[in-house]
């Protein structure tokens, strides 16, 4: 029995660092319990979180529209009618011409008709958008001849006399205020008007008398004009010349009062420098 006993006997120390090694084993296996308990809180979480988002995500507010924008307004590129030009123009004319001879009364009076060539070159300037201010000068190149018998033909003096009247050159210096609408303009002119005019007395078809005068006046037109490309414009234009009466002196020193006037139509077309066109909203 004492035999036995001693081969069963643990010693102190053995049993100590046994029951470390049990106690050790079971600390371990209460860390793993720990860890798997942990994860499977996370995942819990995880699956609440989940479906929370939706409901969450329900009450948040919509988003809001993104403000309207309002397009650019279109520009509309204006024609500006600002800048100098220059120009050609024909057309025809009929002019009046009453003769008086000092001393002996009315000889009569015919019309002198014919056409007319020419050119102009001016400037404009258009402001308050589309009023139009402008300055130009005018000069024509004319035939308007005409004649007529004269009345005092009774009178041996004058006995078969044709009086025959012709402008030969023309010029106009006038001012003009139009009012444009984009590229059609309408204006009105005024100024000055000056005649070249020669005077013949025929008796049988030969040359007896004749005079020569430049004559100063005045001159009211009106006008209209369309630019057709940037720089080019077509115009027509009614021009009447107030020229007066006139005291002549012919070579035979027979003295007349020749009284005129003229209505002049044109064409006109006309080629302007610069003046860009400018934006219109």
């Amino acid at each position: 029995m004492e035999v036995l006993r001693a081969s069963y006997s643990i010693p102190r120390e053995h049993r100590y660092e046994s029951t470390l090694g049990y106690m050790g084993h079971s600390h371990s296996f209460e860390s793993r319990i720990f860890d798997m308990n942990k994860v499977t809180i996370l995942a819990a979480v995880a699956i609440a979180v989940g479906a929370a988002a939706p409901a969450v995500a329900a009450d948040l507010p919509a988003r809001a529209p993104a403000p309207y924008t309002k397009a650019p307004a279109m520009v509309e590129a204006a024609y500006d009618w600002s800048g100098f030009y220059i120009g050609i123009n024909g057309g025809g004319a009929t002019s009046n011409f009453d003769w008086s001879a000092d001393g002996f009364g009315e000889e009569g009076s015919h019309n002198a008709t014919g056409g007319t060539f020419g050119g102009q070159v001016g400037y404009r300037w258009q402001m308050m958008n589309s009023w139009v201010f402008g300055l130009e000068a005018q000069g024509n190149w004319a035939d308007f001849r005409g004649s007529n018998i004269s009345l005092l033909s009774a009178n041996p003096e004058f006995a078969g006399d044709q009086n025959q009247s012709k402008i030969d050159a023309f010029g106009l210096f006038t001012g003009q205020i139009g009012y444009a609408w984009d590229r059609a303009l309408v204006y009105v002119k005024g100024g000055a008007a000056v005649t070249d005019n020669r005077y013949n007395v025929f008796n049988g078809g030969a040359l007896i008398d004749n005079a020569t005068e430049t004559r100063w006046g005045a001159t009211a037109g009106v006008g209209f004009e369309y630019a057709f490309a940037p720089n080019w414009s077509l115009g027509f234009e009614y021009d009447h010349l107030f020229m007066g009466t006139n005291d002549v002196t012919f070579v035979s020193t027979q003295g007349e009062q020749i009284k005129q006037d003229v209505d002049l139509f044109t064409a006109r077309l006309n080629y302007k420098f610069g003046g860009p066109s400018y934006a219109r909203y």
